[in-house]
C-alpha cells in the first residue's frame, strides 16, 4: 500500500486502519453499510434503548461512540471510554452528553444541525392542523364505529387561515414555520432571545414581541426554543393562564420545555382549547392524565421520523465521527473550545 511521506507511525496506522466504533441503535441501511464498509463496528441489534452497563460494556474498546438523544453520555461512560477519540450524536441537541466532562479530556463532541428543519417544521405543522381541525377526535370517533353521520355541530375546530400565530424561538425550525404560516395568511409574532434584524423580520412576516404578549394574543402557540437550565419548563402554569381559552399550544422542541402537569390541568380545566405534542418530559413515560384527554395529539416523537432526514442525519453522524478519528476538526463540533 501508498504509504505517504513524512507520516509518523501513528499517523500511518489511522490512514491505513480502521476504527473501532459503538453505535447504540441501528441507523438508516445507507448509514449502516457506510459505517460497515469503514470501521470496526459493534451495535445494538435490538429495538430499544440501551442501559447504561451496556452503553459502558460497548464503550470500553470503542474508538468512536455514535449515540441517540436518549442515551444518557455522562462522565463515568465517559471515562470507561478511555480509548474514545470522538462522541458523534445522532441529533442535533446534545444535552444527554456532559460536554464539560468530554471537554475536560479534549474529546470532539458533535450533533447533526441543520438536516431536519423542514421535516421537524412539517411535524408541528401537522400538530397544528390536527389539534385545530380535532383531526384524531374524528378518526377514534369513525373506528368506534358509532359515528351518526353529519352533524353541524360535530367536532368544531378552529380556524387556522387569518389567525395568529405565535413562535417562542426563532431559529432554523421557527423560520421554517413562519414560512409555513404564510400560505395560510397567519398574521405570525415571535419572541427570541436574540431579536432579529429588522431586515430579516420583514423577510418572513414577523412581529416581535414580549413571551408574555405573545401568549396573550397569539391562538397558536409554538415551541421552537433549545433546552437548557433557562428555558427548563419554558412554558409553565403561569404562561399557560396567559393563553386564550381558545388557544392551542404546539410542541415540538424539547420535553422538559414545558411543565406537563401544568399543561393537563390546564387542557382539563379547558384553560385553553388544545395541545399537539411530539416531545416529552419522561419520554417514553407521559403524565398520566395525557393519555385520556381528548384535546391532547400525541405523536411518538416523529419530528425527524422521514427516511430522507433521518438517513442524512446518519451520514452526518458517521462522517463526523470518521473524521474526528482520523485526527480532524469534525464539521459539526459541539465543544470548540478543545481546538483553542
Amino acid at each position: 500500500m501508498f504509504k505517504p511521506s513524512g507520516l509518523n507511525e501513528k499517523e500511518e496506522k489511522i490512514m491505513n486502519g480502521r476504527p473501532k466504533i459503538f453505535l447504540t441503535r441501528e441507523l438508516p441501511p445507507e448509514c449502516m453499510d457506510r459505517l460497515s464498509e469503514s470501521s470496526d463496528l459493534t451495535y445494538n441489534r435490538e429495538d430499544r434503548c440501551l442501559t447504561k452497563a451496556e452503553i459502558i460494556a460497548g464503550v470500553r474498546d470503542a474508538e468512536g461512540l455514535i449515540c441517540l438523544l436518549t442515551d444518557t453520555i455522562d462522565d463515568e461512560i465517559l471515562q470507561a471510554g478511555s480509548k474514545l477519540r470522538v462522541v458523534a450524536n445522532f441529533a442535533v441537541g446534545f444535552n444527554n452528553i456532559d460536554v464539560a466532562a468530554a471537554s475536560s479530556r479534549k474529546l470532539p463532541v458533535t450533533n447533526t444541525p441543520g438536516v431536519l428543519t423542514d421535516s421537524t417544521a412539517d411535524m408541528a405543522w401537522a400538530l397544528l392542523m390536527d389539534a385545530a381541525r380535532r383531526v384524531a377526535e374524528g378518526d377514534r370517533l369513525v373506528r368506534t364505529r358509532k359515528w351518526a353521520g353529519w352533524g353541524p355541530l360535530q367536532l368544531l375546530g378552529s380556524d387556522i387561515t387569518g389567525a395568529t400565530l405565535g413562535i417562542l424561538g426563532m431559529g432554523r425550525i421557527g423560520q421554517a414555520m413562519a414560512k409555513r404560516a404564510r400560505g395560510f395568511e397567519m398574521r405570525v409574532c415571535y419572541w427570541n432571545r436574540t431579536r432579529l434584524s429588522l431586515k430579516d423580520e420583514t423577510r418572513l412576516g414577523l412581529e416581535y414581541c414580549s413571551k408574555e404578549s405573545l401568549l396573550e394574543q397569539s391562538d397558536f402557540v409554538s415551541v421552537h426554543v433549545a433546552l437548557n437550565d433557562a428555558t427548563h419548563h419554558f412554558i409553565g402554569e403561569s404562561e399557560l393562564a396567559r393563553m386564550k381559552s381558545t388557544a392551542i399550544l404546539i410542541n415540538t422542541a424539547r420535553g422538559p420545555v414545558v411543565d406537563e402537569k401544568a399543561l393537563c390541568e390546564a387542557l382539563q380545566h379547558q384553560r385553553i382549547a388544545g395541545a399537539g405534542l411530539d416531545v416529552y418530559e419522561q419520554e417514553p413515560i407521559l403524565v398520566e392524565e395525557l393519555y385520556d384527554l381528548p384535546n391532547a395529539v400525541l405523536a411518538p416523537h416523529l419530528g425527524s421520523a422521514t427516511i430522507g432526514t433521518r438517513t442524512k442525519m446518519g451520514m452526518m453522524a458517521v462522517e463526523n465521527c470518521l473524521v474526528a478519528w482520523r485526527g480532524q476538526r469534525p464539521p459539526n463540533l459541539v465543544n470548540e473550545d478543545i481546538y483553542e
